[in-house]
C-alpha cells in the first residue's frame, strides 16, 4: 500500500500542476475553457484518493509522521477551502442583481467575470496544493 500512496501522491503533484498552470495561462488571457475544469477535477480527485490512503496508512500503523499527516492533509483543506471560497465569489459578482432582467450581453459578461474569477482561484488553489504536496513527500523515506 505505500508504494500505491507514493504513485498517486506523484500523481497529485503532476495533475495539480498541470491544472495549476493551465488555469492560469487561461486566466491571464481571459479565455473560458472546459479543458481546465476536467483538469481540475481529476487533480483533486487525486487530493482526495491520497487523503484516503493516507488515512487508510494511519490506521494500519504504516505511516505516522506527524509532519507528514500534517503536509499531507493540506492539500485537502486548500482544495475544499478554494471551493468555498470560489462559491462566495459568485454571489459577490452578482451582488442583488436579477440577472435574468439584464439584457443578454450583460448575462454573458457576468458569466465570464465569474468563470475567469472561479479559474484564478481553483487555478491557483492547485498552485498552493504542488508545493505542500512536495512537502509531504519530503518527509518521507521514499524520496
Amino acid at each position: 500500500m505505500p508504494e500505491v500512496h507514493l504513485v498517486v501522491g506523484v500523481a497529485l503533484i503532476a495533475a495539480n500542476l498541470v491544472a495549476g498552470v493551465w488555469g492560469g495561462i487561461e486566466w491571464l488571457e481571459r479565455r473560458p475553457s472546459a479543458g481546465f475544469w476536467y483538469a481540475l477535477r481529476i487533480a483533486q480527485a487525486t487530493v482526495i484518493l491520497q487523503a484516503l490512503l493516507g488515512l487508510a496508512l494511519v490506521f494500519t500503523g504504516s505511516e505516522g509522521d506527524a509532519l507528514h499527516i500534517l503536509y499531507g492533509s493540506l492539500p485537502l483543506a486548500v482544495s475544499l477551502l478554494a471551493e468555498v471560497i470560489r462559491i462566495g465569489s459568485a454571489q459577490q459578482e452578482v451582488g442583488d442583481l436579477d440577472i435574468h432582467s439584464l439584457p443578454e450581453a450583460r448575462q454573458t459578461q457576468i458569466a465570464l467575470a465569474i468563470l475567469r474569477r472561479d479559474t484564478g482561484i481553483m487555478a491557483t488553489a492547485c498552485l498552493v496544493i504542488v508545493p505542500l504536496a512536495l512537502r509531504a513527500a519530503g518527509t518521507t523515506s521514499a524520496f
